[in-house]
């Protein structure tokens, strides 16, 4: 069941997912998994790390460390992040453009993401990326608790765990096929809107103000 957002009186706001939305974590995110092998005398394919990026940091080390070493291992990973993976990672193209339009329009640009909320405000900072709000470590069904908390009423992703957090918070779904899934997943997902790359976003915001 899908529960409409109340928005609150003011600016309209649109949510933005990070990870192969905004910035571009393949680089970093392989470079890190390769130093955590290495720390930890781990097998990892960092190849294939990098073509499921989405979910939760556990989501991937279950495929690689037994499920008593996760945590202490996903912990490992996120302090080994800032120094390796954080120079490492562009900006998508049309990030900046978008979340301009945001303001431009009069709105509210937050980014909500399964990251570690700290890591991937480091990320935006380098990038001199600056949304209004940071929401991190929520995935999915989870990110509708954020939207509906900054009364988002759209939410632009790369996976169908972003159309379904979109959709549980009812906002509007924008999808861009820059991740790991294809324009006809995430439709099949239920997207609203789907556009190429965030380079289309200001011109679809200027089709659809409100």
């Amino acid at each position: 069941m899908v529960h409409m957002a109340s928005t609150p009186p003011g600016p309209f706001t649109v949510g933005f997912d990070l990870d192969m939305t905004l910035i571009d974590s393949r680089p970093g995110i392989h470079a890190c998994y390769v130093a955590l092998a290495e720390r930890t005398g781990t097998y990892i394919d960092a190849d294939l790390a990098i073509t499921r990026l989405g979910p939760p940091l556990a989501d991937e080390l279950v495929h690689w460390f037994p499920a008593d070493r996760i945590a202490e291992t996903a912990d490992l990973y996120r302090a080994m992040y800032p120094a390796i993976a954080i120079t490492a990672t562009p900006a998508m193209s049309g990030a900046r453009e978008a979340i301009a339009a945001v303001r431009e329009s009069g709105g509210r640009a937050i980014v909500v993401t399964a990251k570690y909320e700290p890591n991937a405000k480091l990320h935006l900072a380098h990038l001199g990326i600056e949304p209004d709000a940071v929401i991190g470590n929520l995935w999915a069904e989870q990110k509708a608790v954020a939207l509906r908390e900054h009364g988002a009423s759209v939410y632009v992703g790369d996976h169908v765990g972003d159309v379904r957090g979109a959709r549980t918070a009812g906002a509007l779904s924008v999808a861009v096929p820059t991740g790991p899934c294809d324009a006809a997943e995430l439709r099949e997902a239920g997207a609203d809107v789907v556009l190429d790359d965030l380079t289309h976003f200001p011109a679809w915001l200027a089709a659809h103000p409100g």
